[in-house]
């Protein structure tokens, strides 16, 4: 009895779910072909990183910051590198972490037959299988010059200033609560 006590504590401190899809965990900021990191994106290179704040925080961030006034907001948002225009289009990108848990059900079949429960067991502890999911959001970016042409290509003149400016604005946007601060910033 004692061997069994033992096994099912075991189980239950070991990880009870497999998962089935894990989002990534992004530190600072990743640059990556946007298809590959989630279908719809464009083919281009983009700047990600997660996104903490809530549901079109970024949005509100750039219409204030650029001053557009709730129009074209998502695509082509001008900027400017030593008198040069770029522009920039942004995705908020939600990637879930789906597992299911296996050891829930399992632990309720053993705890329901050990009371006796076998007629109605889902009366006392779930045999059914959980599916967990979380969500995570992240803003990508994807920046090109007048052209057309993806500034944040490996082969691109123009990256490292690019990713700079993204860089600045990515911390610029995570530091500020209150987004007309950004209209007295220089």
């Amino acid at each position: 009895m004692k061997n069994v006590f033992v096994v099912v504590v075991v189980l239950i401190f070991f990880q009870s779910c497999i998962p089935l899809r894990v989002a990534p965990n992004i530190e600072d900021y990743k640059i990556t072909k946007g298809k590959t990191f989630k279908r719809g994106l464009p083919k281009q290179r983009v700047f990600v990183f997660e996104d903490p704040k809530n549901e079109s925080e970024f949005y509100n961030y750039i219409n204030t910051k650029f001053q557009l006034y709730n129009a074209d907001v998502f695509d082509n948002v001008p900027f400017f590198i030593n008198n040069t225009p770029y522009y920039f289009s942004f995705y908020e990108v939600e990637k879930k972490d789906k597992s299911i848990d296996i050891l829930s059900p399992t632990l309720g079949v053993l705890a329901n037959r050990a009371i006796g429960s076998e007629n109605n067991p889902s009366d006392f502890f779930n045999e059914q299988p959980k599916l967990r999911i979380d969500g995570n959001y992240y803003i990508a970016i994807n920046a090109y010059d007048e052209s057309g042409k993806d500034c944040l290509d490996k082969k691109s003149l123009s990256r490292p200033l690019v990713l700079n400016y993204l860089r600045a604005l990515k911390k610029e946007y995570l530091a500020t609560h209150n987004y007309n601060e950004v209209l007295f910033k220089n």
